[in-house]
């Protein structure tokens, strides 16, 4: 194939893109079909990215033909109190003959310095690759929590319920449109309630090994909050099939009863370093890869 670099595009993806970059999607990850991707792009369609950053991400294109894509998924995410811009770059593939504009691809992708960049699924063999391009990991791995093991609180002190219910006490209205959103992407979106307020919580459906029905923690205020209210979100998952509850770590999490893992790190770069227990407008969360 003639690699005539005038004939040779970088630009955003556009709406008008989508079957075909659905298409090279499912060449790039044959583990995921085509109907797959589609649906995922959709959602990613509709959420609305901040001001003046891309929707979809960026492709490489040749005489018509798209050879290389990588999704992005920006959101203003909320830290310390403060409102930040946020972005993971994900589902990078290029077709072979153009592997030598893969890195100008991701560059595209990652050039702005004011954006926390998130790497959330390296994969083993390339986290050295990672590291050098100056991300630092900021997870060791995963916890695996029973939460329906932890004890009961005081009668009628929580009452677990789903979007689009709104919490008859008070909230924040930032995670009430987190929740929402994030619901329409499949999510299982829940507010605790307590006599003072609600605390939102979002989780992925899962199944490990391919069989074993769990459900993975992707947004909280704080861990500590989710170790407070596991047993009342614990017997509301376990009523729904899903015992096993999968959240970002450093080491085991005091208060629940499970297995902590190294395998799963996780990596960022820019100003924000985040947290633990916010996988919010991540891959996982907009996409459910």
């Amino acid at each position: 194939m003639n690699l005539d670099e005038s004939e040779i595009e970088f630009r955003e993806i556009t709406d008008g893109d989508i079957p075909a970059v659905a298409g090279l999607l499912s060449r790039g990850f044959p583990k995921r079909n085509r109907g797959f991707w589609a649906n995922a792009l959709e959602h990613l369609r509709r959420h609305q990215p901040p001001a003046g950053y891309p929707r979809l991400g960026y492709l490489i294109e040749q005489h018509g033909s798209k050879v290389g894509v990588v999704l992005t998924i920006y959101a203003n995410v909320r830290s310390g109190g403060v409102l930040t811009t946020r972005c993971n770059p994900c589902a990078w593939y290029v077709e072979e003959p153009f592997r030598a504009y893969a890195g100008l691809l991701l560059a595209r992708a990652m050039s702005r310095r004011n954006v926390t960049y998130l790497n959330v699924s390296p994969a083993p063999h390339t986290r050295q690759t990672i590291e050098a391009l100056g991300f630092s990991r900021y997870c060791a791995g995963k916890f695996m929590a029973v939460p329906v093991l932890n004890r009961r609180p005081g009668r009628d002190e929580v009452k677990v319920v789903t979007t689009p219910h709104r919490p008859t006490h008070d909230f924040d209205r930032f995670d009430q449109e987190l929740l929402e959103e994030h619901a329409g992407c499949g999510c299982i979106s829940l507010w605790c309630e307590t006599a003072d307020r609600a605390y939102p919580f979002v989780f992925r459906p899962r199944r490990i090994k391919g069989f074993i029905p769990a459900a993975q923690l992707l947004y909280c205020r704080a861990i500590e909050e989710f170790v407070q209210f596991a047993g009342p979100i614990g017997r509301f998952l376990a009523w729904r099939g899903r015992f096993l509850v999968i959240l970002d770590a450093d080491s085991s999490v005091p208060g629940l009863t499970g297995l902590f893992r190294t395998d799963t790190p996780k990596y960022f770069r820019g100003p924000q370093p985040p947290r633990l227990g916010d996988l919010a407008y991540t891959e996982f969360a907009v996409l459910g890869v």
